[in-house]
C-alpha cells in the first residue's frame, strides 16, 4: 500500500527504568591454552635475556640500546590465542604497566588475524612481568589479582616488541613507493605521523619533542600537530625528504621508523572524489520553502557554489578554516554537489525542497582535497566544536552531520582509525548522527569468464550480472570500507545502483554496460563490509546512480571499470559555473551521493515528526532525537529479494546449514538492505509504524506496549512484526570493549498469538547485535489471534558494560512497524489504540 502523509508515524511512551532481567550475556569461555613446557621452550630465552639484562643494569639502559630488546619505555605486543576479556585487568594490577592498546580482530574468512594487546613498560613493569612469569612457569600461585596473567602466558603465541614493520604497514608502503618514484631526494613528502598516545601530558610533551627532533635532524620540518586525549590521539603532520622517506618505506630501525614513541607512519590523507559529467543549463527550480528555522543538518564538505541559483539563501556558510578564498569557483564541485543533494534530491525527480537552510562548514580547500597543512581528524574535531560548543556556538541545533568525504589512502583492516574513533566521541558527547559514505573503489577488474565487452553486453541480464559478482565477490579483502566509514555510532551508507532514469533511455550508454539491470544491488564501486568487531557494514543502501562499466583491455580476460555517472545514468545536481553563468547542473553518483540522500530522508523524518508532534518532539534532546532518527532510517531497510538470492547462489557456501555464513556474504554487499524512503517518514492504511526514545542507566531496562489493531485476528493473510533499536555509546580508545555499552531489544519468544517467525531475509541476530543498531523482522501467514486490548511486550535492556563502566545514561530510538498488506483498518485502529488527535499539513 502506497504511504499517506496524512497518516504519521504513531509515538509511544516507554516505561521508567527497572532493574534488567536477570541472567547474563553469554561467555565465550577460555581459549585452550599451551602447555608450560612449550610456553617455557618459547619464550623462556626472551625472558633470561630479560633477566640477565635488568641484574647487569637495572636501569634498562643496556636494553634501550638494542631495537629488539624487551625494554622500558618501549611498546610491546602480546598476540594471545583467542579473546582474553580480562586482559585489561591483568594489566591494571601491575604497577608500572601502560596499556596503550588492545585489539579483538575477528577471525574472518578473507583477512585472518590474531588478537593483539599492546602496552608500554617500564623498567619496574617490566620486572614485575618477569617476576610473574617465573611463578607462573615454577608452578607457583601468582597471588591476588594477578591471576589473568596465568591465562595471558598460557595463551601467548607471541611476544614482541613494536617495531618498524608495525609502524610502516604494508599498503602505506606501497603508496609512499609511488608517491616518491621519480623525486629527488631533496625533494619533500608530507607523512601523518602517529604517536603512542601517553595519559600523562609531560610524557607526551617529551615524547613528541623527541619525535620533533629526529625530523628535524632528518631534514625535515613540523607542519602542524593535534592532541585530543578523548579518542586517545596524538598526531603530527611533517614534511620529509625523499632520501628519509625511503629510509621509511624500507622500514630502517636507525631511522624514524625505529623510533620508540612513533605508532604509525602514514602518507597524508587523500579526500575521496566524485565523479560528475554532462553539464547542462537549469532548466527549472523546485518551489522555494521557508528557510527562517535554525540549521538541523550539517554539511562537512568542499567549498560550495553558494550563489548557485538552486542554493541561493538555502546555505549558511562558515567559512572557519579560511578555505574559500583558495577553492577556485569552478572547482568546488564536491560541497555544490552534495549540498544540492540534500536540498534537491535527485533533480531529475523535482523533489520540494526542504524546508530549513543548510549549516555548511567546508573541509576540503583547493581542487577538493584536505588542507596540506592540517590534519583531518582536527579539522573535523574543530569544526564540530565550533558548530555545538559553548555560547558562541554556530549551529547549536544541528543533529545531523553530512560526511560525504573519506581516506582514499585508509581502508578499514580491523582497527578503527582515528577518524572513525573521533566520530563516535562526538556522536556521544553532543548527540550527533554522522552520515558517512562507505567509499568507492573505481579502480578496473577483470571478468575472467569474458573476452570482449561485446561478450558481456550479448551475455543474458542473470549472466552478466552473476559474472560482475563473482569477479567483485574475489576482491573482498581489497574493497574494504574506507575511514572514517567503519564508525560505530554512525550510520555508514553505500550506494545501490538506483537512479530515475528509465531503462528505455539508457540505450545511448555506448561503450557502458549495466552490469546488474535489472537488480538493485550495491554498485560495483561502493566498499564492502563488515564493519568494526564485525558488525553489519554499511548499515544501508541508498540511491547512488546506476553505474555502468566500460572496458579497459580484452583479450583472453575482459576488464573493466565503473564508468561513473553522466546521461544516460546519474543522479541530477547544482554545478559550479561554466562559460560565465551560475544555473548549471550535471550528473553524480557513488556512495557520497547516496549519503547526502540519507541526510536529506533524515530531514525529512524530522520534519514530519516536527509537523505533528511539533514542540514536543523538538524540546526532546539531540541525543534522543537523534538516535530515532538513526532507527528510523535502518527500520525499512531491507534485501532485495532477487539480489541477496544471486549473492548467495554466487559466494555460498552451497549447504543450506551454512545459513550464517550466506548471510554474512550478503551483508557484505548490502548491509541491512536498501532503504524504503517515503516509508521511513510515514505510514500507510495497512502499515502502522511507532517510536519510542528514552535514557538507559547502568543494567536497566524498560518496557515499550506495542498496540495490536484487531483487524489483523482471523486473517490468513501474509503480516509482519518489525523493529529496530538504535543508541549511542560511551567509547574507550584502546580497549577492547571499544563499544562499552551494549542494548538488547528483548520480544517475547512466543509470538504463537501473532503468528510470525524470524524472517531469514536479513543479517544474522549475533551479527546484527555488534554495533549500535539491532534491527530483526518477524513474518507469517497463518491467521494471528487478537483481543480488543492485546499489545505486544517489547523491552529494551542495557546488558552490564563491558570493561570501566560508563555512568551516564545511554539514549536510545526504537522503531516497531506492524503490517498486514490490503488490510486497510491497521494504521486507523493503531491510531486509535494511541490517542493520536492532531492531523497533521500535508507537505506539497
Amino acid at each position: 500500500m502506497a504511504i499517506d502523509p496524512s497518516k504519521p508515524l504513531l509515538r509511544l511512551q516507554p516505561s521508567a527504568p527497572v532493574d534488567r532481567s536477570p541472567g547474563s550475556p553469554r561467555n565465550p569461555g577460555r581459549p585452550k591454552p599451551f602447555s608450560v613446557a612449550s610456553q617455557s621452550a618459547s619464550f623462556g630465552p626472551q625472558f633470561r635475556r630479560l633477566e640477565t639484562a635488568l641484574n647487569r643494569d637495572p636501569t634498562g639502559l643496556t636494553l634501550r640500546a638494542d631495537p629488539s630488546a624487551l625494554a622500558p619505555e618501549r611498546l610491546l605486543v602480546f598476540e594471545l590465542r583467542g579473546a582474553i576479556a580480562t586482559f585489561a585487568n591483568a594489566i591494571r594490577n601491575v604497577p608500572g604497566l601502560e596499556l596503550i592498546d588492545e585489539e579483538e580482530l575477528e577471525s574472518d574468512d578473507q583477512d585472518k588475524a590474531p588478537e593483539a594487546y599492546l602496552l608500554v613498560p617500564d623498567t619496574e613493569a617490566l620486572s614485575n612481568i618477569l617476576s610473574l612469569w617465573r611463578r607462573w612457569i615454577a608452578g607457583q600461585e601468582l597471588g591476588t589479582g594477578f591471576t589473568p596473567w596465568r591465562d595471558v602466558f598460557a595463551t601467548l603465541r607471541d611476544l614482541r616488541v613494536w617495531g618498524p614493520q608495525d609502524r610502516v604497514q604494508e599498503g602505506d608502503r606501497e603508496i609512499l613507493a609511488d608517491e616518491i618514484d621519480d623525486l629527488a631526494d631533496d625533494d619533500e613528502v608530507t607523512l601523518e605521523i602517529e604517536l603512542v598516545f601517553r595519559a600523562a601530558e609531560a610524557i607526551a610533551v617529551t615524547a613528541e619533542q623527541g619525535v620533533a627532533a629526529s625530523i628535524n635532524s632528518a631534514g625535515g620540518s613540523i607542519v602542524s600537530r593535534c592532541r585530543i586525549a578523548d579518542i586517545a590521539y596524538h598526531a603530527l603532520l611533517a614534511k620529509l625528504p625523499v632520501a628519509a622517506v625511503r629510509s621509511i618505506i624500507d622500514r630502517l630501525p636507525e631511522g624514524i621508523s625505529g623510533l620508540d614513541p612513533v605508532m604509525h607512519i602514514r602518507p597524508q590523507s587523500i579526500a575521496t572524489g566524485i565523479d560528475v559529467n554532462d553539464a547542462s543549463l537549469v532548466v527549472e527550480s523546485a518551489p522555494s520553502t521557508s528557510t527562517e528555522k535554525s540549521p538541523i543538518v550539517a554539511l562537512l564538505d568542499g567549498v560550495p557554489v553558494s550563489e548557485h541559483p538552486l542554493l541561493r539563501g538555502r546555505l549558511t556558510v562558515d567559512d572557519l578554516f579560511g578555505l574559500e578564498p583558495n577553492a577556485l569557483v569552478a572547482e568546488r564541485t564536491h560541497g555544490t554537489a552534495m549540498a544540492s543533494l540534500i536540498l534537491h534530491g535527485d533533480r531529475n525527480l523535482m523533489e520540494p525542497v526542504i524546508g530549513r537552510r543548510i549549516h555548511c562548514l567546508p573541509v576540503l580547500g583547493s581542487s577538493d582535497q584536505f588542507p596540506p597543512d592540517r590534519l583531518i581528524v582536527d579539522l573535523i574535531y574543530q569544526a564540530v566544536f565550533a558548530m555545538r560548543e559553548g555560547e558562541d556556538a554556530t549551529a547549536p541545533n544541528v543533529i545531523i552531520v553530512n560526511l560525504s568525504l573519506g581516506n582514499a589512502r585508509k581502508p578499514f583492516h580491523g582497527k578503527l582509525s582515528p577518524w572513525a574513533r573521533l566520530l563516535d566521541r562526538l556522536s556521544h558527547r553532543y548527540g550527533i548522527l554522522f552520515v558517512v559514505s562507505a567509499g568507492n573503489y573505481i579502480s578496473p577488474f577483470e571478468i575472467a569468464s569474458m573476452a570482449t565487452l561485446r561478450d558481456f553486453e550479448n551475455a543474458s541480464p542473470a549472466d552478466r550480472a552473476e559474472q560482475t559478482l563473482g569477479a567483485l565477490s574475489r576482491l573482498i579483502t581489497s574493497r574494504r570500507l574506507l575511514s572514517p566509514s567503519e564508525t560505530v555510532n554512525g550510520i555508514t551508507v553505500g550506494a545501490a545502483n538506483i537512479d530515475a532514469v528509465q531503462h528505455a533511455e539508457r540505450r545511448g550508454a555506448r561503450g557502458r554496460v549495466d552490469p546488474f539491470f535489472p537488480l538493485q544491488m550495491a554498485n560495483p564501486s561502493s566498499a564492502l563490509g563488515p564493519g568494526f568487531a564485525n558488525s553489519v557494514k554499511p548499515d544501508i543502501l541508498m540511491p547512488g546512480s546506476r553505474e555502468h562499466l566500460s572496458m579497459v583491455s580484452s583479450g583472453t580476460t575482459l576488464t573493466v571499470k565503473p564508468s561513473g555517472a553522466g546521461r544516460p545514468h546519474g543522479l541530477k545536481v547544482a554545478a559550479p559555473p561554466r562559460e560565465g553563468g551560475t544555473n548549471w547542473e550535471h550528473f553524480t553518483g557513488g556512495t557520497s551521493a547516496a549519503a547526502a540522500l540519507t541526510s536529506r530522508l533524515a530531514h525529512r523524518i524530522h520534519d514530519a515528526l516536527e509537523d505533528v508532534y511539533s514542540e514536543t518532539f523538538l524540546s526532546l534532546p539531540h541525543h534522543q532525537r537523534a538516535v530515532l532518527i538513526k532507527a528510523l532510517l535502518v527500520h525499512t531497510a531491507a534485501w532485495p529479494a532477487d539480489s541477496a538470492s544471486l549473492i548467495k547462489q554466487v559466494l555460498g557456501p552451497p549447504e543450506n546449514r551454512q545459513s550464517v555464513r550466506q548471510k554474512d556474504n550478503i551483508r557484505r554487499f548490502l548491509g541491512y538492505g536498501l532503504v524504503d524512503a517515503d516509508a521511513a517518514v510515514y505510514c500507510a492504511e495497512d502499515r502502522a509504524t511507532f517510536w519510542a526514545v528514552g535514557m538507559l542507566g547502568q543494567e536497566k531496562r524498560c518496557t515499550v506496549e506495542v498496540p495490536l489493531p484487531t483487524c489483523l485476528s482471523g486473517q490468513a493473510l501474509l503480516h509482519s512484526l518489525h523493529a529496530t533499536l538504535a543508541w549511542f555509546t560511551p567509547v574507550l580508545p584502546g580497549r577492547q570493549s571499544y563499544r562499552s555499552v551494549k542494548l538488547t531489544l528483548m520480544v517475547p519468544d512466543d509470538l504463537s498469538s501473532f503468528r510470525a517467525d524470524v524472517s531469514r531475509t536479513q543479517p544474522d541476530a549475533n551479527q546484527s547485535s555488534r554495533g549500535t543498531v539491532f534491527s530483526r523482522r518477524w513474518e507469517g501467514q497463518r491467521a494471528p489471534t487478537v483481543g480488543p486490548n492485546d499489545a505486544l511486550q517489547i523491552s529494551i535492556q542495557r546488558e552490564p558494560d563491558r570493561g570501566a563502566k560508563a555512568d551516564e545514561n545511554v539514549p536510545f530510538g526504537l522503531a516497531v512497524s506492524i503490517a498486514m498488506p490490503g488490510v486497510v483498518q491497521l494504521y486507523d485502529q493503531a491510531r486509535a489504540r494511541v490517542g493520536l488527535q492532531v492531523r497533521p499539513p500535508v507537505r506539497l
